[in-house]
């Protein structure tokens, strides 16, 4: 989970990859904000790189799953910071890369209460705030596999990230009229370990991604993030409820 409070020259957010990549978006260009993700090592180091560049973070560990502490985490971000206008949501997991029928029960039960009811219950205390303050804007982190493609054996995410982007629309329609604009971000593959299919060897995930993307590369971290600035931004004052899909032509 990233929050970005909206104060020039601060951010807050994740651990790496794509959430690293959000909170220094962030920091350079929307505001303040306090993080929370997993591991607190991999926080700390966002918190030296946003640093070291001239802005202000805090990091903090949250399990998305733990409605009180997220309640606690917008309740931190908004002393520190005085506010909470931009929320990233960008937690997840990838578990049971099996066929359906050879999914554990405990697999599943994991992937839907991380990418679905964490993306839920971060809105539900983000929005409690926002409603009461003038609005603000959400950014969830869907994916590309789910309301947009599909590979096989990995039914627990593709059905976690597509009731994410069902979940963002729902919720966006929900709170327009509250000043608060709900939107998502479907990133493709990347370079992070996740994306390793069982078995796979980097060199082959290269070989895979060439094959797969019409681009011919997986979209750095970084352009990720600026779609998920411009979601934010005013520029997008007038976009509700959509899912961008940034995935080098994968889903096209």
């Amino acid at each position: 989970m990233n929050c970005c409070a909206g104060k020039p020259g601060r951010a807050g957010g994740g651990g790496g990859g794509r959430g690293r990549a959000c909170a220094r978006a962030c920091a350079a260009d929307a505001g303040a904000g306090g993080g929370g993700g997993r591991p607190a090592a991999s926080l700390e180091e966002t918190v030296r790189l946003i640093e070291a560049a001239g802005g202000t973070a805090a990091a903090v560990t949250a399990d998305v799953t733990d409605s009180d502490r997220l309640r606690g985490l917008v309740r931190e971000t908004v002393d520190r910071f005085g506010g909470l206008d931009i929320a990233v949501n960008n937690a997840g997991i990838l578990r049971g890369t099996v066929p359906v029928g050879e999914v554990s029960e405990e697999d599943w039960d994991a992937v839907l209460r991380t990418n679905v009811t964490g993306v839920w219950l971060a809105m539900k205390h983000e929005i409690a705030h926002m409603k009461e303050n003038g609005g603000g804007v959400i950014v969830n982190i869907a994916s590309n596999l789910g309301a947009h493609l599909r590979i096989p054996n990995a039914a627990a995410y593709i059905t976690s990230k597509a009731a994410v982007s069902a979940l963002t629309r729902a919720a966006a329609l929900d709170h327009i009229h509250q000043g608060i604009r709900i939107n998502a971000v479907s990133p493709g593959a990347s370079a992070a370990p996740m994306s390793l299919l069982p078995g796979e060897t980097e060199a082959d995930r290269a070989e895979r991604v060439k094959s797969e993307n019409p681009l011919g590369r997986v979209a750095e971290a970084e352009e990720v993030a600026a779609a998920v600035l411009y979601l934010a931004s005013p520029l997008a004052g007038s976009v509700v409820g959509t899912d961008l899909v940034v995935d080098s032509g994968a889903s096209a």
